[in-house]
């Protein structure tokens, strides 16, 4: 791709990559890539293993999240079910299986970092959202940096945030780090007034800082979004600090609060991380990461595109430990 899928960016949009939050504008759906037709063709396309099909409830304010089944109906349908009712399709790690898909995203990467001072993205990832006009995300944090590419329909996102355990604990951080926790996280309303809040029109860039905490509501009509994901050394290094942080306390019983990713401490740190994961897998039990049960089915006579699953209550429970919210001054 030679021409540009950035529209306009100044030097002001470059330099806040990974730094701050951004508003910006992009050409993405000048591909062609993401018309009815083409999702159907990817969802087809894409391998089952790597294709969440979720539901939610209608409430941020209770977490109520769902996986479940395809049942085999075809990609053109489903398509058509999430105009028509309340589903979230993640079709995961596009880049591997689309090369189409990969080939934009590598574009999107080389000129950023052609631009953008001191941005690297050595590791790069995409995931293709295509979510139903009144879905919603509950409130999370994504261990990568990520990158919303906003494409068709609108949605209202809330960026909360970063790098201030008000509104995530750091042994929330610390567990989702390490993977004892799935990235979803204990949520409060009363956030909602340090947030940042942006509706998100289709050729809009939204992107935060590294596990900035973030919700989304979807608006008005079917949505589309290309979600990348990178990796950097800055960018795994905070993970590692943080899974530093928990084995020295769990381990020592001592309170190591400093998150920083620079200087002789973090790399020491690091090297903690590294060594526990390896020694971790030559003598320890792997650490399998969170799922959740399949609790629907896809059904195309249903209203709202699904028919759930009786399943035992606790296999539906939050992942986290609701009564443990993080406090927030009044």
């Amino acid at each position: 791709m030679h021409t540009s899928l950035l529209d306009n960016w100044t030097a002001d949009d470059f330099g806040a990559i990974e730094k701050g939050v951004l508003l910006a504008r992009h050409r993405l759906a000048e591909t062609g890539l993401f018309t009815d037709e083409s999702l159907a063709n990817i969802i087809d396309r894409h391998p089952d293993e790597h294709l969440t099909i979720s539901t939610m409830g209608r409430d941020s304010n209770t977490f109520e999240w769902r996986e479940g089944d395809r049942n085999g109906v075809p990609g053109d349908v489903l398509v058509h079910l999430v105009k028509q009712g309340h589903l979230w399709i993640n079709c995961r790690q596009v880049m591997r299986h689309h090369p189409e898909l990969c080939r934009m995203v590598h574009a999107i990467f080389d000129e950023l970092e052609a631009n953008a001072p001191g941005f690297r993205a050595a590791e790069r990832s995409a995931n293709l959202l295509i979510s139903s006009p009144d879905a919603l995300v509950h409130y999370h944090i994504d261990t990568p940096l990520n990158m919303l590419w906003h494409l068709r329909g609108r949605k209202r996102v809330w960026v909360y945030p970063a790098f201030d355990f008000r509104f995530v604990p750091q042994h929330v951080v610390e567990q989702v780090c390490a993977g004892d926790l799935s990235e979803d996280v204990p949520y409060d309303a009363r956030f909602d007034r340090y947030a940042l809040v942006f509706d998100v029109e289709p050729g809009q860039l939204l992107a935060w800082p590294q596990m900035a905490p973030h919700r989304v509501t979807n608006l008005e009509g079917l949505n589309v979004s290309l979600s990348t994901e990178h990796k950097n050394a800055t960018i795994k290094r905070r993970v590692n600090v943080h899974i530093a942080n928990q084995l020295l306390r769990r381990k020592l019983g001592r309170w190591h609060h400093s998150t920083g990713v620079d200087g002789p401490a973090a790399h020491l740190k690091q090297t903690t991380a590294r060594i526990h994961r390896k020694l971790t897998r030559l003598f320890g039990k792997a650490k399998r990461p969170h799922t959740y049960p399949k609790s629907f089915r896809v059904d195309p006579t249903a209203p709202c595109g699904y028919t759930l699953v009786n399943l035992p209550d606790e296999q539906l429970a939050a992942p986290f430990l609701t009564d443990k919210r993080p406090a927030i001054a009044s």
